[in-house]
């Protein structure tokens, strides 16, 4: 059974992805370097993980970590796992700020932890992309966007793209110089180009989605 690396070269990937999409090209040079890898070499539990990030969904960043810290706080410990959210009632994680619906996300999550229905990080490096989807997504609260954050953010895979993200269609949009942003087949489509870097094109596509101009292009690039 093959071993996935965690990880990969942020500055061979961006070399790869100009030359396979030259468009990419200003855009690398207007942005700047980009390079993720001292996260991917941060030790992390997959519970840990997917709890912080139903936590983090539709909310904003500020928002989010208030409730983050206050659960944490609440159960007297840094690191989400069944035995650290049965600590809590359910009115209690209430009271941090915790959604109804997210409540019973984190009680399906610990149920699965607890009953050996969640894989471990050492598991997920022998699995590829589409079993670890698969593996994932049957949680409550986790969706395939959720378990491609943690593929790409804690796993460091290199061949990942969100075609759901708005952030990402917007980033393709400015791109390609389109009037409306691609729908997610188009963009699934136009990702192949991409690869095998499509975590290194998401990667600038956020940043491109920040922009409201075009670079313009000089005659030598």
């Amino acid at each position: 059974m093959a071993r996935h690396k965690r990880g990969f070269d942020c500055h061979s990937a961006t070399r790869l992805l100009v030359r396979n999409d030259p468009l990419f090209k200003p855009w690398v040079k207007r942005i700047g370097p980009l390079d993720y890898g001292s996260g991917w070499r941060r030790p992390f539990q997959v519970v840990d993980a997917l709890a912080r990030a139903v936590l983090y969904q539709q909310l904003s960043g500020k928002a989010a970590a208030t409730i983050v810290s206050r659960v944490e706080a609440a159960m007297g410990l840094p690191q989400f796992s069944h035995q650290a959210l049965k600590r809590l009632s359910d009115a209690e994680l209430r009271a941090c700020g915790v959604s109804g619906n997210k409540v019973l996300a984190l009680r399906d999550l610990a149920r699965r932890e607890a009953a050996g229905e969640m894989p471990s990080t050492r598991q997920l490096q022998y699995l590829d992309n589409h079993q670890i989807i698969d593996a994932l997504v049957p949680t409550r609260g986790v969706g395939r966007w959720t378990v491609e954050m943690l593929l790409m953010f804690r796993l460091g895979r290199s061949d990942v793209l969100p075609v759901d993200d708005l952030g990402i269609r917007k980033g393709a949009q400015l791109l390609d110089g389109l009037q409306q942003m691609p729908s997610p087949k188009g963009l699934q489509a136009r990702g192949e180009q991409w690869q095998p870097v499509q975590t290194m094109a998401s990667f600038y596509l956020w940043r491109i989605a920040d922009f409201k101009q075009v670079p313009v292009k000089r005659s030598q690039d």
